[in-house]
């Protein structure tokens, strides 16, 4: 059996595979997998094995699963087409036999209004419907997103956003990467959904004290209205579509969408989140 790590050459997926390592996982039993395996040469170097996996091309992906290996599915971020590449990996999944598949989710997936749930709620519900064994992590926000804000804030002294008093409770790339990598490792975790996030929901007057920690200059936060942030954004050239995808999130965030404090990510890992601060500090560094 081998545990195959989708996207390996991403942010997340690396991460994943550098935790399993960790955890005591023989190279040789971990398969890291990427469109360009080139970017895998030092993981090989580990002995750990690679292979081409493409979500767009399934033939790619059916030639890398077997008979009861675990197939940890990082989400795919082509947003439009991740239903489809999703379903490509739990099809093949099924047709060799796997003993299960880990996916990554979005915050209440099957319910929320969250902008980015449907692609995630459509993967869901296929894996449900595909009879495979399934662990479902529902990962909430990366700490990761707001590493730009130390850069802006550092000329500015201004974090602004349209979320009013909203709240995130997020945590770090390397928390959702150990909770991917212990899911794949404890099979008692089949069947079961986890509903993931920081053990702290943070507030933009905290989001902006952290970056202000880190600048080691004074930063406020702005709230802007919706309307006030579409037309910042589009001085700031970017697209009709961006714009509204960013300041739909921002109300997302404003409705307490990410907000949840549920212990689950705490729990999975053995050990508390990585506060704001720290992640941030960590992120601006990279």
């Amino acid at each position: 059996m081998s545990t195959i790590v989708t996207a390996a050459s991403g942010q997340l997926g690396r991460l994943v595979v550098e935790v399993l390592l960790a955890r005591g996982a023989a190279p040789e039993s971990v398969v890291a997998t990427s469109r360009d395996v080139s970017k895998l040469a030092d993981l090989a170097e580990r002995g750990v094995r690679t292979a081409e996996l493409d979500y767009a091309r399934p033939d790619t992906v059916a030639a890398v699963i077997g008979a009861g290996d675990v197939v940890v599915l990082i989400s795919s971020d082509a947003v439009g087409q991740r239903v489809a590449q999703h379903t490509a990996v739990v099809d093949a999944a099924k047709a060799a036999g796997a003993a299960r598949v880990v996916y990554t989710s979005a915050p209440k997936a099957t319910t929320s209004a969250l902008v980015l749930a449907p692609e995630h709620k459509a993967t869901e519900e296929h894996l449900a419907a595909s009879g495979v064994s399934a662990t479902v992590l529902r990962n909430g926000w990366y700490t990761e997103n707001y590493a730009g804000e130390v850069a802006t804030a550092r000329e500015s002294g201004v974090v602004s956003a349209s979320v009013g008093d909203g709240r995130v409770a997020s945590a770090s790339r390397r928390d959702y990467a150990e909770a991917a990598a212990v899911a794949a490792l404890d099979d008692s975790t089949a069947g079961r959904t986890f509903e993931l996030s920081g053990d702290h929901a943070w507030n933009w007057d905290e989001l902006a004290e952290a970056v202000a920690g880190i600048t080691g200059t004074p930063v406020r936060y702005e709230s802007l209205t919706p309307e006030q942030h579409a037309e910042r954004l589009r001085g700031a050239g970017l697209d009709e579509g961006t714009v509204g995808f960013v300041v739909a999130l921002d109300g997302n965030i404003r409705d307490g969408l990410l907000a949840e404090t549920s212990g689950d990510l705490r729990a999975l890992i053995g050990r508390p989140t990585t506060p704001l601060a720290e992640g941030l500090r960590a992120a601006s560094a990279e």
